[in-house]
């Protein structure tokens, strides 16, 4: 029997590879600030004092996307955070873009991590085999804890076919209730963890449906939760994004049941010393990459972020460069959420590649007044569908040259009012010429006469920021919820 025992849970979620410090946007008195947040050196710091706190009676875990998202971590496939991860202590986590190197290369990569990758719902297609262990058993001060991962579920539907190539995705709606009977039956634990990446929506949806979770770490949707969201009797927290975050949750038990509670998003801020055998590694793997990235290449006058949902300052400087640099008259993007702030003042490579790290080719097509209201009547529906299990990531996808009024709140199909491209309503019939990067852009089932232009992503950038100085992307009011 075990009484008076005590237990910290530490999150990480989304922290897109962000090596070191970088800015990050907050709201404050109603309008956004930015400081100086992040990097792994300085979550060290903040895990070994918790550890020290809590007498090593801590778990923390991960809910993936980790291995992607700034140029050294794509330029190595994820393997130059290997040991930096390594490094911190993890007891476990999950996935999401980590699956943007292909199936092979990030089975490689979880092999060399110090702790398991779990996903419940990720299959081989020829063997029906799971491709990661659906959980792990941890014992920590007389507490046995079933660790169960769910990777996001839309890799396979959303993202370029190479991601998921030979995999199929689920929601793990089926598989969670036996996982959670096995865990408690079979290897008798006290207490189930859930690290999921699936979104907060979704998981709230899951939760209401599957009983037994004790504990849900939830990913991929970048909420900053200030108090835990309590759904049935499961304690539901998520984290900010770009290691700018720690989630920290004390649990209180008596008789391996859970009597008390103590929540704190804790921020990672700029002025924690880092840990120096960790800054250490950063700086290894940075080392290569230096002189590259910390080139400047232009001035911004605008402060660029992705902290909004309908329209970003951020990627109004993507589709601002993609129309001057193809002479098209739309354009279009994915609704990123990742990509840390710039603020106004010089603009770097670094800061370039953290925008759009894959550094797609520039594209066009040609798509119809009718295609162009059936592409946004999808997006829009993927981003706020009613059942959450139909929304499919991202914010709105990210548009330039029209100006669409919009009712969130209706029913799939009926949300796009008007559309206005100049002062001419849109015309159903007419050939609009599109500049887009990405399929997530604009899929491949709509227009005509699609071309994949030499120029990339970075160049485009590059050159529009050269040709304007300083760069102004203000918010254009592109959509418009009436």
């Amino acid at each position: 029997m075990v009484n008076g025992t005590s237990l910290t849970v530490i999150q990480m979620n989304d922290s897109h590879a962000y090596f070191d410090l970088h800015q990050e946007m907050f709201w404050q008195g109603g309008q956004a600030v930015y400081r100086p947040a992040g990097g792994y050196a300085r979550i060290a710091t903040l895990v070994k004092q918790i550890r020290a706190e809590s007498q090593g009676r801590v778990l923390f875990c991960d809910c993936g996307d980790t291995l992607h998202g700034t140029y050294p971590a794509l330029e190595t496939q994820g393997e130059a955070l290997i040991p930096i991860l390594n490094s911190l202590g993890l007891d476990a986590m999950t996935a999401h873009w980590e699956f943007a190197y292909g199936p092979a290369t990030f089975k490689q990569r979880a092999a060399e991590l110090g702790y398991p990758m779990l996903a419940i719902n990720v299959y081989d297609q020829a063997t029906k085999e799971r491709l990661f262990p659906p959980y792990s058993v941890k014992e920590i001060g007389g507490l046995r804890i079933g660790l169960v991962g769910i990777a996001s579920n839309i890799v396979d539907k959303t993202m370029p076919p190479s991601y998921s190539e030979g995999l199929e995705f689920t929601l793990g709606r089926e598989e969670l209730p036996p996982i959670i009977d096995v865990l408690r039956t079979q290897e008798k634990v006290d207490l189930i963890i859930l690290i999921s990446h699936l979104g907060f929506s979704q998981d709230l949806q899951l939760l209401s449906e599957v009983q037994g979770i004790d504990i849900c770490l939830s990913g991929h949707t970048h909420n900053r939760l200030n108090k835990p969201v309590l759904q049935g009797k499961t304690l539901v927290i998520q984290s900010g994004c770009h290691g700018s975050f720690l989630g920290r949750l004390d649990l209180e038990f008596e008789d391996k049941q859970i009597v008390d509670y103590r929540h704190e998003l804790i921020e990672v801020e700029g002025d924690i010393n880092p840990d120096p055998a960790v800054d250490d590694l950063i700086r290894q793997a940075l080392a290569p990459y230096q002189d590259k990235l910390s080139t400047v290449v232009g001035k911004t006058a605008t402060a660029l972020n992705r902290a909004t949902m309908l329209e970003t300052t951020m990627d109004n400087f993507l589709l601002q460069a993609l129309l001057e640099n193809t002479g098209a008259q739309l354009a279009f993007s994915n609704g990123w959420r990742f990509g840390a702030p710039i603020i106004p003042g010089e603009v770097t490579v670094n800061d370039l590649y953290n925008m759009i790290p894959m550094n797609p080719p520039i594209s066009t097509v040609e798509l119809t007044g009718e295609e162009i209201v059936a592409m946004l009547e999808e997006n829009l529906e993927r981003t706020f569908a009613r059942d959450p299990y139909d929304q499919m990531g991202g914010y709105v996808k990210r548009s330039l040259g029209f100006n669409a009024y919009i009712k969130i709140e209706n029913p799939p199909g009926q949300r796009v009012q008007q559309v206005f491209v100049g002062d001419e309503r849109l015309q159903l019939g007419r050939n609009y010429p599109t500049a887009f990067v990405t399929e997530q852009g604009v899929a491949h089932k709509y227009g005509r006469n699609r071309q994949q232009h030499t120029e990339r992503s970075i160049e485009a950038l590059r050159a529009y920021l050269a040709r304007h100085r300083p760069l102004r992307a203000e918010l254009r009011g592109t959509f418009v919820a009436v």
